[in-house]
Order: structure tokens, then C-alpha cells, then sequence
């Protein structure tokens, strides 16, 4: 009788929820991508070795991180060097290895498929593809192709495509088409370069109004909008000058701005979110890694810095990591629908000598998984008084496919094995939610 009102009040607890959290910006490095800038001796194009990657390393970061969803894009360099066909093959391959992993791995990845500019054809053709057969979830443009910059005439039956389709267009800066190879040797191409790059573009794209002309695309600035705050009063200024001289068309800069979400990625500081601040609104600021070119340990401790400023720019933790990218990608990141929820009660008895460590492991899985795991509801540990060996831990899954999916991630095997030796017993009850108040 003790037992069973044990459970029941304990029945009463709310649910806890998956935070959701979710990566704009992270880079999916495949063999045949890498293989073939090899090959044509490119993998310094970008002034910086191409990091090794490898999916699981990558979903154990995103555990680590509280990470459930991440958007890959191909990085640079752009997989062209003249020959059309060459460069289609190597992103239609990135893009099938892209849609495999995205089914492989419910839940934890997205896609923004790259195209194979500056051949507008080919890209018009695998824009078509990707989006129609592959699943992609939107495109990832460079910002420009060897001298072919976004906003460019050229890509217009392009992005009239992109437009039909109300893509998410993700931004990525590479290489400047005209650069002093020696700068760049000196002063990484990341620290300002690629700012100016991305900066570049989209001053162009307004400039040829591109996102007033097709309104339906949805576009992502990388890098906290680069030096976008501080490029935009001086291009204001400047507009009507140039319109009065016949050298620019009058443009509505506001109108083309509206259509711009900006991720995260890089150096967030409070100075960076002020600015940023200053030409959009929180409902288009999103978190991005920029995963695997940042150390790990570096990309986790940010993430943990970020959360705990962003309320002091007056930004909510939950509309950046989560429910703008949800708005932005809408049924690409579905609720998730399960099945009847399991609840059970686990009785635990742990090994007086490994009862410190064992905690640790019970900490850290369970905050993983409710984090990241949207089908995990409530993962509860409690500690008997009289005993403190033994442990409860009420469990609420969404369903069985929750469940099944739960005990497959890297995060529990991590606890089940490390575990094992400090576990006397482990007795699972499964019982039935009955109707109770909550205050």
C-alpha cells in the first residue's frame, strides 16, 4: 500500500518537455565531397584544412551540446573546377548522403541541399530534384561561385524556382573570386574576410532587390549578420544619392530585409547581439554551431554562455534554440506523433561504494535526453530517505517508438554500460496514470 501511493503521488508530477533545440548552422563533410576538392588540390581554397567528420561524432556533440536537430549544409570550397557534369555528380552524390542520414537518423537531421553553381542549369536541375524527390529541407547558396555573387541576373530562373517553392535559402561566405593570396595566408579568411563576403552578398541581393522580386524565399545570414548592422545605415544613405544619379533603381531595403533570419554562428557576444539587434527582430535570430570547425569543448561551453545572456537582450532561450527554426522550416521539423505513452516506475539498487558515480551517470542522462529527445517526457530520479542506494526513477515516454528509439541513442548505451557494475538490481513497473491535481 506504501509502494502503490508512493507511485501515485509521483504520477502527479508534470511533464517535463523536450526543449527541441536546434543548429542552423553545422556542415556534413562526405567522402566523395572530400575526395573530389582532393583531388583537384582545393582543400586549402578556403585558407583553413577541411575537418574530418564523421555522423556519430557529430550526434554524440549534439547530445553533449542539448542538441536534438541539426541543418547540414556542404561547406566550402565550392565543388567546381569548370567541368559541369564533374561538379553536378559530386552534389547530387552530397545530396543523396545527405537525405540517407536524414532517414537514417529521425529526428536529428535536416538538409539544405548544394547546388552545383555557376552552371545555373545543372543547379536549376538538382534544386528540382532535391527539393521534389530527395526531401531536401531548402538550399544552401554560396555566396558567391568563382565570381558569380547572389543577385546576379544569371541565377534569377533559379531563385524564381526557390521562390515556387517557398525555399529556406542558408547562406554560407567562401572565398572572395579576387583576393591577395598573402592576406588571406596572414589573416584567416574567417576573421573578416568572410564577413565582408557575407555582407557582400546580401547588399547585392538588396541592391537587386531579389527578395522584394521573389517573396516567397526565405533567407538564413550566417554569422550573427556579419557586418550587416553596420553596413546598412551607409547603404541607406546612400540609396537615394545613387538613385539620383541614375546609377541605382529605387529599392524598398525594408521589404527586402524582412525576409532575412540570422543564425548564430561565431562569436555572439553582447556587443554582437546589440548590434545585431539593431536590424532585425528576435523572431528571425536562430543558434547555429558552425559544427565541426570549432572545437567541440569551445562550441559546448558558448552554447552554455549564450543561453545564459540571451534574456539580458531581451531575447527568450526557447524562440532562439527552438521555435523560430520551427516557424522557419515549419512541417520539416514535425511534432512528433507517437502512440499510447508508456509510464513506468524503475527501482534501482546501486552499489553502496558507486553510488557518487552513478549519480553522475543518471544526471547526465537524463538531462540529455530530455533535451534532445522530443518522444522522452519526464525522466525522474528520486532517493529513498531511509536508503540511499535506492533509487526510483519515474520514466514517461510519448509511446513505444519513443521507448525504442530512446534506448538506441549513444547517450543511454553511455549509461546502461558504464553502469552496469555499479547496478544490485533493477526491478521496471510499468502502471497507469490516474487522474490527479498539480500545483
Amino acid at each position: 500500500m506504501r509502494k502503490n501511493l508512493f507511485i501515485l503521488a509521483f504520477m502527479m508530477l508534470p511533464v517535463l518537455p523536450s526543449l527541441a533545440q536546434i543548429d542552423l548552422h553545422s556542415h556534413a563533410i562526405t567522402k566523395d565531397y572530400l575526395d573530389y576538392i582532393k583531388a583537384n588540390g582545393a582543400e586549402m581554397d578556403e585558407g583553413f584544412p577541411i575537418p574530418a567528420w564523421d555522423v556519430e561524432q557529430h550526434i554524440a556533440f549534439m547530445d553533449k551540446a542539448g542538441i536534438q536537430t541539426a541543418v547540414l549544409t556542404m561547406p566550402a570550397p565550392q565543388p567546381w573546377f569548370g567541368d559541369a557534369e564533374a561538379s553536378a555528380a559530386v552534389c547530387r552524390s552530397y545530396n543523396e548522403e545527405c537525405a540517407a542520414l536524414k532517414a537514417r537518423y529521425p529526428g536529428r537531421f535536416l538538409f539544405c541541399a548544394a547546388m552545383p553553381l555557376p552552371d545555373v542549369p545543372h543547379a536549376l536541375e538538382e534544386a528540382r530534384y532535391a527539393l521534389e524527390v530527395l526531401g531536401a529541407d531548402g538550399v544552401k547558396l554560396a555566396t558567391n561561385s568563382y565570381g558569380q555573387y547572389l543577385g546576379d541576373p544569371a541565377l534569377d530562373t533559379l531563385m524564381a524556382y526557390l521562390d515556387q517553392q517557398n525555399a529556406v535559402v542558408i547562406l554560407h561566405p567562401h572565398k572572395p573570386s579576387l583576393v591577395n593570396a598573402q592576406l588571406i595566408a596572414d589573416v584567416p579568411l574567417a576573421s573578416y574576410e568572410y564577413l565582408a563576403e557575407t555582407t557582400r552578398t546580401v547588399l547585392n541581393m538588396v541592391a537587386h532587390n531579389v527578395l522584394v522580386r521573389y517573396p516567397h524565399l526565405n533567407v538564413v545570414v550566417p554569422h550573427c549578420g556579419s557586418f550587416l548592422p553596420n553596413a546598412l545605415p551607409r547603404f541607406r544613405s546612400l540609396l537615394p544619392v545613387m538613385v539620383k544619379q541614375g546609377m541605382m533603381q529605387p529599392i524598398d531595403v525594408d521589404a527586402n530585409l524582412s525576409r532575412l533570419y540570422y543564425d548564430l554562428a561565431g562569436a555572439p557576444t553582447d556587443e554582437v547581439l546589440d548590434a545585431l539587434l539593431t536590424i532585425t527582430t528576435p523572431d528571425h535570430i536562430l543558434y547555429g554551431s558552425d559544427y565541426p570547425y570549432v572545437a567541440e569543448p569551445v562550441l559546448i561551453s558558448g552554447k552554455k554562455a549564450l543561453e545564459s545572456r540571451l534574456a539580458s537582450h531581451g531575447l527568450n532561450p526557447k524562440d532562439i534554440f527552438t521555435d523560430n527554426a520551427r516557424r522557419l522550416f515549419g512541417e520539416s521539423i514535425p511534432l512528433r506523433q507517437y502512440g499510447e505513452k508508456i509510464v513506468r516506475l524503475a527501482e534501482i539498487e546501486v552499489v553502496p561504494e558507486c553510488l557518487e558515480e552513478y549519480m553522475a551517470f543518471a544526471k547526465e542522462v537524463g538531462e540529455t535526453s530530455v533535451n534532445v529527445e522530443p518522444g522522452v517526457l519526464t525522466l525522474f530520479s528520486m532517493q529513498a530517505k531511509e536508503d540511499p542506494c535506492k533509487i526510483y526513477i519515474l520514466e514517461i515516454y510519448a509511446g513505444q517508438e519513443a521507448y525504442q528509439s530512446h534506448i538506441q541513442t549513444a547517450h543511454f548505451k553511455k549509461y546502461k554500460e558504464g553502469t552496469a557494475k555499479m547496478v544490485k538490481s533493477l526491478k521496471l513497473i510499468d502502471v497507469n496514470p490516474l487522474a490527479g491535481m498539480i500545483k
